[in-house]
């Protein structure tokens, strides 16, 4: 899995949201307080932040050409609940969707995906083919079309796994 955190905009929150779970370790950061802090979480939210995010995570496969790592609940069904409002800035008149209300995941997660979809960066980020990664990153390769998180670590392990495959 790739430390790096590169995705752009409100991306960055999606991004941190579904690495919170690192598949590597089975280590799930959305237990630690100062974790729920940064995402404005109780403990009582955990379930719900849970299924959002392995909602995106499945999203994120899709958009690397992927199937889903598991059953989920689609992303689109989750973010149909969540209010967003259209503000408009009386000096220069410039627009943007923002949450519905300060603070909840999910409207902050809908305004996100919203102004990726405008920026045309929503289908940059991924989630890592490897299945014992499936780490979130944002797709600079000029063509859109990589494949791992970390060349250097999912996609030599991944290249290697095929090397041997063929010695076999």
């Amino acid at each position: 899995m790739s430390e790096r955190s590169l995705a752009p905009g409100g991306l960055a929150l999606i991004e941190s949201l579904v690495n919170t779970l690192d598949v590597e370790r089975d280590s799930d950061a959305l237990g630690a307080a100062e974790v729920r802090e940064r995402f404005g979480l109780t403990e009582d939210d955990l379930p719900y932040a849970r299924e959002l995010r392995e909602s995106l995570r499945a999203t994120l496969l899709a958009h690397a050409g992927h199937p889903p790592h598991r059953a989920v609940t689609p992303l689109g069904d989750l973010l149909r609940a969540a209010p967003l409002l259209v503000t408009v800035d009386a000096t220069d008149g410039s627009a943007r969707l923002a949450p519905g209300d300060e603070g909840p995941l999910l409207s902050r997660v809908a305004a996100a995906v919203a102004e990726a979809l405008v920026a045309g960066t929503w289908t940059r980020l991924k989630a890592c083919e490897a299945v014992t990664c499936h780490w979130a990153y944002y797709d600079r390769s000029p063509a859109g079309r990589s494949r791992w998180c970390s060349m250097q670590v999912c996609g030599a392990r991944a290249k290697m796994r095929r090397y041997r495959a063929k010695d076999a």
